[in-house]
């Protein structure tokens, strides 16, 4: 007898299809497929991670993480951000065989060639009606980076820089 799979319905169900560590993300429940980062992509997110491990692990303030990690914004919604912080006051959000399930504390997103739009539209748009408290735009290539503090409901600019970042959510400036 013929076992018959039923495919999926949802972008949810096809993006749970997908093998670990496929370079997928569902973004407005369309599944989004990338290539590996550049060498320089994670050159400046290596940096950009070890200073906020390094700083959350000594501080004992919660959990931070590197891409490819799977967050769970919403049931059209799943991104690989390349950094995540979870504050030790919500990490029960963290589920460990899965991903974070809802809005991490701190999210900074390095720019590749090709998602850019994303990055600066679609996905900052969710991150802000989820929750994401701090978000960060870095372009590997120039250096430029852009940051949001969650105010209520809406992110508020923290200005543009180049070659740092001054992360309110943990009081830390990194350069990279």
């Amino acid at each position: 007898m013929e076992t018959y799979i039923k495919p999926p319905r949802t972008g949810m169900e096809a993006f749970e299809l997908m093998p670990e560590g496929t370079f997928c993300q569902l973004i407005n429940d369309v599944l989004i497929m990338s290539p590996a980062p550049t060498p320089n992509h994670q050159s400046i997110s290596g940096i950009i991670y070890e200073e906020i491990s390094g700083f959350v692990r000594s501080q004992k303030l919660g959990k931070a993480f590197f891409s490819p990690i799977d967050v769970y914004l919403n049931d059209k919604n799943v991104f690989q951000p390349d950094i995540v912080f979870v504050a030790k006051d919500r990490l029960e959000i963290i589920d460990w065989k899965k991903g974070i399930m809802g809005a991490p504390d701190l999210v900074i997103e390095v720019l590749s060639k090709g998602n850019e739009k994303y990055d600066l539209n679609e996905k900052r748009i969710a991150y802000e009606v989820s929750g994401v408290k701090e978000y960060w735009v870095v372009d590997p290539e120039t250096k430029w980076c852009e940051g949001f503090i969650l105010e209520e409901v809406a992110y508020k600019s923290l200005g543009e820089r180049y070659g740092q970042l001054t992360l309110q959510i943990i009081s830390l400036t990194v350069s990279f």
